[in-house]
């Protein structure tokens, strides 16, 4: 496929104005482009979206033109750079809403409202427009939120939806979850939520606003903490590396690193001591039944670990593999390097102007088998699509050397 081509998936004919930025947005948006749709990048004049400027850059790249933060969740996309402080930049929003049946931002409440881009602006002159809102702790219009007007990010959502909460050595320190879960987990809730508005528009003519707040997605994700606290009246904190009430079903030691072990079945717990090599441990009484390991806890954990530091990750791998649910715990260069993920197509390479060989990208999980996503093509430059987008969509030459003169648009594309 060409740079300047399309993506097959199902989502073909839907179309995006994306006003995001950072990692919430952009990842909700970055899925629509995987499926299909036609996404254009809204930018700022100046610099663009803050990941342009955030690395890491190549060593073939010593201008930093290519950020591999942007890259990995703006590909795909178009990039059209308008000053929304302007009133001509205004203009050509509104000039572009009644051609997109999506419009995404992750912006403080009130921001786009002060551009005077509010939903109630927008959907006066789209009434099928579906306006999605990303925020720390969601919008007025669904819920005023006492936090309503506080700044939030990754660890803030973290912390505040109950997760970091039972994140950590068991009895300990809460840890934030290693990736950025607080912004790509309410980027996801924001896609379903715009497929599932989109489907209603398309069906009744009616558009209609919607938002998620990232504290919320968090909590969404950790629902077990809500039924621990209604059904069992508990209050979970820090679980270390093994589940509560399941068991074995954790992390445990290899002779080079770790393995995760799921076995909470009684078919399951013979099999591994068997493959491990024990199967005598079945004759202890403390270990025998599933009654017995769950009084034993800590004495099953502590002699499954005796046996699986013994082997190798790829020798636990061979004994285990496919016998019972287990999974050696990799690092990103040995996922590169694992078939499964070579299968799935998971680490699709794009091509970068300049560097001696393609750049691998964390791929679509979502496979289809008559509308496949595709992953072909790195983000945009900024304002690269500026002047095409703004012709497909109705401007002029007129129009645009206008906006041109009055700085709400690029007077120069990059090449």
């Amino acid at each position: 496929m060409s740079e300047g081509g399309r993506a097959s998936g199902p989502l073909q004919g839907l179309r995006v104005l994306d006003f995001t930025q950072a990692l919430a947005g952009p990842f909700c948006t970055q899925q629509l482009a995987d499926l299909g749709a036609e996404v254009v990048k809204v930018e700022g004049l100046s610099g663009g979206d803050l990941s342009r400027g955030s690395g890491p850059f190549h060593e073939a790249d010593p201008e930093h033109r290519y950020s591999g933060y942007f890259h990995s969740i703006n590909r795909g996309k178009k990039s059209i750079a308008v000053d929304l402080k302007s009133a001509a930049g205004v203009e050509i929003v509104k000039r572009l809403v009644p051609e997109f049946d999506v419009v995404v931002e992750n912006f403080r409440a009130g921001v786009m409202d002060r551009f005077g881009l509010s939903y109630e602006t927008l959907s006066g002159l789209n009434p099928k427009l579906v306006y999605c809102a990303i925020r720390g702790f969601g919008d007025p219009r669904t819920g005023k939120s006492p936090y309503v007007d506080w700044p939030a990010y990754d660890v803030v959502a973290q912390a505040m939806g109950g997760m970091m909460g039972i994140t950590g050595l068991a009895g300990g320190t809460p840890i934030k979850i290693g990736p950025g879960v607080g912004d790509t987990v309410p980027g996801l809730y924001a896609a379903l939520g715009i497929v599932a508005a989109v489907l209603h528009a398309r069906a009744s003519g009616e558009g209609q606003f919607l938002d998620v707040g990232m504290a919320d997605a968090v909590l969404g994700v950790c629902e077990r903490i809500v039924h621990q606290n209604a059904f069992g009246h508990q209050v979970p904190g820090p679980e270390g590396n093994h589940h509560p009430f399941l068991l074995p079903f954790g992390v445990y030691p290899a002779a080079d690193g770790f393995v995760a072990l799921a076995c909470p079945n009684d078919h399951f717990f013979r099999a591994l001591v068997e493959a491990l090599g024990a199967p005598e441990i079945l004759q202890d009484d403390r270990f025998a039944t599933p009654k017995a390991r769950a009084q034993n806890r800590a004495e099953v954990i502590a002699r499954l670990s005796a046996l699986t530091g013994g082997f190798t990750k790829a020798e636990l791998q061979r004994r285990l593999g496919g016998l019972v649910p287990f999974g050696p715990v990799l690092n990103v260069a040995e996922i590169a390097a694992d078939s499964h993920f070579a299968a799935r197509g998971m680490l699709p390479a794009l091509d970068f102007p300049g560097f001696p060989e393609p750049m691998r990208l964390a791929g679509q999980p979502i496979k289809f088998t008559r509308t496949p996503a595709v992953v072909s093509r790195r983000g945009p430059d900024l304002g690269a699509d500026t002047e095409a987008v703004l012709l497909a969509h109705g401007a002029t030459d007129d129009e645009i050397a206008r906006w041109k003169k009055a700085r709400a648009i690029p007077q120069d594309q990059e090449p």
